[in-house]
């Protein structure tokens, strides 16, 4: 049994960061239901994934939500539901009529997640936005640069994922943890602003314990270390060094051929360019594979860079199984993983309005009232 069977979560259709929450709840067992508008509506930016695996194990139907007819649905779904999951500026489900004050009151133990990038209040609350700039005001984007270069976004894990999908579901568990006791659903209010910048907690630290200057790009482990530094090799590959601590990087100095006596000390922060250039070199002399042969039992905190169709070959990687071939390609498995009641893949990536009839059905719907909601254009 998995930890949230018994769980169901109405999650309304969105981007990136919501339907990642929904397949973490998913993935540990919540019954997720997608609530997708019609095909016929237009979007500006179209689903051009055949299968999403953000969608996997969970169920989908599609509503007009600005049918009065739909929004009943939806009202139905709520008032028998746990969780849900809505990705909308302010203010766009107060106008649809289901604010959190109105959905409280239909159902009072109701888990109310509102999962944005500038948060519910404030003077950016009702503007557009996307990953980079919600870790740029958040001061983590920043951070992403090497000396002298512009910031680079890093994909758009930190924001939308990490920030963002990831803490709104843990802000979901606490908050269901919590309604064990008082019996009473509360709001989440999860903002990606407010995730990358607190993913960006140590860095602070840093920053207070005068262990970190704003010159980024010359600090111990924004690229300025040459023992904390990507090193491109001679098949254009790169390996990964993070030997921090003085036992790792005399391993490290082995396996590259260099004696300690000869060279600055480690933490002599003026040598740090230099002493990058020279691994630079030394790094360019050998394939990464010749490289991780000399590292396989040196324990110096020295990995390959892999590449994402590499990932599933590498021993460690297949020893953990790391990946799987759910619904026919490649992806990670749930995460992170329990002794006893571990999380697991519950189903295939759900298709646009693929449940809609399954779900109407448990919402009491006869199979006429289904047909004339879809004669109406109401379902799908």
């Amino acid at each position: 049994m998995r930890p949230l069977e018994g769980i169901t979560v109405v999650e309304l259709a969105g981007l990136a960061p919501s339907p990642y929450c929904g397949m973490i709840l998913a993935d540990f067992g919540a019954e997720v239901v997608i609530v997708d508008r019609l095909s016929s509506a237009q979007t500006e930016i179209p689903n051009l994934m055949a299968w999403n695996p953000l969608d996997r194990g969970k169920k989908a139907i599609g509503l007009d939500l600005k049918n009065e007819e739909g929004r009943k649905i939806l009202e139905k779904m709520i008032r028998k539901s746990d969780v849900l999951l809505e990705p909308y500026r302010p203010g766009v489900m107060e106008k649809l009529g289901f604010g959190p004050a109105h959905a409280l009151e239909m159902n009072p133990g109701l888990i109310y997640a509102r999962l944005t990038g500038w948060g519910q209040h404030g003077p950016f609350a009702s503007r557009a936005g996307h990953d980079i700039n919600y870790i740029a005001l958040a001061g983590a984007l920043s951070l992403f640069r090497r000396k002298g270069e512009r910031p680079l976004p890093p994909c758009n894990m930190l924001g939308d994922f990490a920030g963002g999908g990831m803490l709104c579901a843990l802000g979901i568990l606490l908050a269901l943890l919590e309604r064990q006791k008082s019996g009473k659903g509360q709001v989440v209010d999860a903002a990606m602003v407010d995730g990358a910048s607190h993913i960006a907690m140590f860095f602070y630290g840093l920053m207070a314990n005068h262990l970190m200057t704003m010159d980024i790009g010359t600090n111990m482990l924004d690229g300025g270390a040459h023992f904390y530094q990507t090193y491109e090799t001679r098949d254009g590959k790169y390996v990964a060094v993070g030997a921090l601590e003085g036992k790792f990087y005399r391993r490290l100095l082995s396996g590259l051929g260099l004696d300690p006596s000869t060279i600055p000390h480690q933490y002599d922060f003026s040598a740090w360019p230099e002493m990058t250039a020279r691994f630079s070199e030394i790094f360019k002399g050998k394939t990464r594979d010749e490289w991780m042969a000399i590292f396989e039992e040196a324990d110096a905190c020295v990995a390959p860079v892999l590449e994402l169709d590499e990932v599933a070959l590498h021993a460690h990687n297949r020893a953990r199984g790391l990946l799987n071939n759910a619904d026919g390609f490649q992806q990670p498995g749930p995460a992170p993983r329990l002794s006893r009641t571990p999380g697991a893949v519950g189903g295939a990536c759900c298709r646009k309005g693929q449940h809609t009839r399954e779900v109407l059905r448990e919402l009491d719907y006869s199979e006429e009232e289904i047909e004339a909601l879809f004669e109406r254009g109401v379902a799908e």
